[in-house]
């Protein structure tokens, strides 16, 4: 705080020091036995005004250590630091005001931590529980496939797909916060990664009659494969939701001087001008994941976008309404490593 912000706030002080003086010449005035000097009061107001100067002087030196001390808190994590310093009755109180502030938040916050951990630590186990069941119900799928029709049987594997998805977004989505104590950086083969995904799909490709074809060499990235392998999983999910039967994807790898741009493009429906900008939201499904047939949970996009960020892999999009659309994947060249070799 500056002097002239806390003459300011002086106003008061100088009010009542104004209010005195105009009392002193009233009682003067009206004594009978003493007359009234012009002079003499003049000389009692710069008397009275120099000590009162050097009364605000010295408040505003021996407080100014404390703002300065206050100012200094407030840019180092002060909800992590307690404050300390206070000489007078009134800094004094402050500090412990501050400080049991401080108190009570850590309290709250550790409260909040330990719950949130908790709450991770189940859903981790609840997740590798149900993959159980899951992985039963397949094999119990699989076995009566020749007693039951086969749409049914399709239709089956479907559903116990989308509840596998599910299952490991939910997965995905709470082991974001904790995303550097689960990564392995490696040299992978582009198409060692996406082959997987794709084949994972397969059935929804040939209940859409669905084409796609991976244009381009294969190339090495350096990243970890489960993680982009989830990425790509969810944006390949979206382009066979929104695509028709019948249409096409494609996959395109290029390399190019900076780094490695992987696209998937398909010749969907495409997404409305206006939602382009928010599809990464989380929980924003926007008018496709609106209609009766498409049903979207918002959280797919949201855990490809924030997944690749950690990965420093750029994720960019480009869609025509009604056209299709293009998401494209960007490895940069890490220059340091290339050094190396």
């Amino acid at each position: 705080m500056n002097f002239f912000k806390y003459m300011k706030d002086q106003w008061s002080l100088i009010l009542g020091w104004l209010f005195f003086i105009v009392l002193t010449v009233f009682v003067m005035w009206l004594a009978p036995n003493i007359s009234v000097d012009w002079g003499t009061i003049a000389y009692l107001m710069l008397i009275e005004g120099v000590f009162l100067i050097f009364y605000l002087v010295g408040c505003y030196l021996s407080k100014r250590r404390w703002w300065g001390r206050l100012a200094s808190f407030q840019k180092v994590s002060p909800l992590q630091n307690y404050l300390e310093g206070g000489h007078t009755e009134e800094e004094k109180l402050i500090e412990e005001y501050i400080n049991q502030l401080i108190r009570e938040h850590q309290e709250v916050m550790q409260e909040a931590i330990s719950s949130q951990q908790d709450q991770k630590d189940y859903i981790d186990s609840w997740v590798h529980e149900i993959k159980v069941p899951l992985a039963a119900s397949e094999l119990l799928v699989r076995s009566i496939e020749f007693d039951i029709d086969d749409q049914k049987y399709t239709l089956l594997e479907n559903e116990l797909a989308k509840i596998d998805e599910y299952v490991e977004q939910v997965l995905y989505y709470a082991r974001l916060d904790s995303f550097s104590r689960d990564y392995l950086i490696q040299e992978y083969d582009l198409k060692g990664i996406i082959q997987p995904v794709i084949r994972s799909q397969a059935n929804y490709f040939i209940q859409k009659n669905l084409r796609y074809e991976i244009i381009g060499e294969d190339v090495s990235v350096l990243t970890d494969a489960k993680w982009v392998g989830f990425i790509f999983k969810q944006i390949l999910s979206n382009a066979i939701k929104y695509t028709p039967d019948n249409g096409q994807i494609d996959m395109i790898i290029e390399k190019g001087a900076q780094g490695v741009a992987f696209s998937i493009k398909d010749s969907g429906i495409g997404i409305p001008e206006e939602d382009v900008k928010r599809i990464f939201d989380k929980g924003f499904t926007g008018t496709n994941g609106r209609l009766s047939k498409t049903h979207s949970t918002g959280l797919g996009l949201y855990l490809a976008r924030n997944l690749a960020e950690k990965l420093g892999i750029h994720l960019t999009v480009e869609s025509v309404e009604g056209k299709g659309t293009t998401m494209t994947l960007f490895f940069p060249i890490l220059n340091f490593y290339n050094e190396k070799r």
